[in-house]
């Protein structure tokens, strides 16, 4: 008798969009979608994986050795750019194929790293609180709400790929002076683009702003530390739309306490969904969002589609288990 051949199983950890799911269906896999509303954790990804071959993750699930030694798993795809919550080292290790979505996201996160720098030089948020609570009596010009310039000033980029290099286009654009760091100068940056390498510490003591965009490495943990704080001048701002752990929080609150730089913009936060509550106290010059640098509909849902279709590529790459 010949024995009926399984459908390649999938395991799909929280909600992706919904035609992304439509189109392994479609593919001829067979889906399991926990729609979970909270990140997994190794365990509960073991639990529920059972024989599926392929696994598709988020950013917040835990995808360890444990996870990544189950013998049926061939493929895992991560609906983010980072790859810093999959053990990559196991995964080589147990022949575990992985896809990110690296490019799609690009310019969706350049624009709220551009979206914060203004918001918080220009404390809109304040004067947004100020007029929602009824504080504001018109207009005077020595105003309590003084920003600061953005035209004109110094942009600090550290980490030069393609978001760091998208968000330099747009401060060229609005007559800022770009410098930046990463492990070596670019050689291939665009001709348009005028931005000159820098070590780290003249980057920090000559920057108006300073935005990070550098990947989560052991080499880049706490990159911004109490050290590299005190090199920055008392009227700069810090922007983050990469990685929390960049940045020491604790380092930070002092900092901003102590008045030695003049505020900061984070999309990302150490120890995520946890914020240091100084930063979540102050309102003054500290604007905070939701980890939402990808977060535009068409941005999302190319990230799904990105993740499927480098699973349905890598599936069809390996020979059946």
């Amino acid at each position: 008798m010949t024995p009926v051949s399984r459908r390649p199983a999938v395991l799909v950890t929280q909600p992706i969009h919904r035609s992304a799911s439509a189109k392994m269906v479609s593919a001829g896999l067979e889906v399991t979608d926990l729609a979970s509303p909270v990140p997994l954790t190794s365990d509960e990804i073991v639990q529920r994986l059972g024989e599926a071959q392929a696994l598709v993750c988020q950013l917040t699930d835990r995808v360890d050795e444990h996870v990544l030694s189950q013998p049926g798993l061939r493929v895992v795809a991560t609906v983010s750019a980072g790859m810093d919550h999959i053990d990559l080292e196991a995964a080589r290790v147990h022949g575990v194929h992985v896809v990110n979505t690296p490019d799609v996201l690009t310019e969706a996160t350049a624009d709220l790293t551009f979206a914060l720098l203004m918001a918080v030089a220009r404390r809109i948020t304040e004067s947004d609180a100020l007029i929602r609570s009824g504080g504001f009596h018109g207009w005077k010009l020595l105003d309590e709400l003084m920003g600061a310039d953005i035209a004109g000033a110094t942009l600090g980029i550290v980490g030069m790929g393609r978001i760091g290099q998208a968000v330099g286009r747009r401060a060229a654009a609005f007559g800022m002076s770009v410098l930046y760091h990463s492990r070596r100068p670019r050689t291939d940056l665009p001709a348009q683009l005028e931005a000159r390498h820098a070590p780290l510490s003249e980057l920090l003591k000559s920057s108006d702003f300073v935005s990070l965009h550098a990947p989560l490495t052991e080499d880049t943990h706490h990159i911004i530390d109490a050290r590299a704080l005190a090199m920055m001048q008392p009227h700069a701002y810090l922007i983050n739309t990469s990685r929390g752990p960049l940045i020491d929080e604790a380092a930070l609150a002092e900092a901003l306490v102590a008045g030695r730089i003049a505020g900061a913009a984070l999309d990302v936060f150490e120890h995520e969904p946890r914020v240091h509550p100084v930063l979540l106290e102050r309102t003054e010059r500290v604007v905070l969002t939701a980890h939402a640098g990808s977060a535009t509909a068409r941005t999302r849902e190319r990230m799904s589609h990105l993740a499927v279709d480098g699973l349905l590529r890598a599936l069809a790459a390996q020979p059946a288990a």
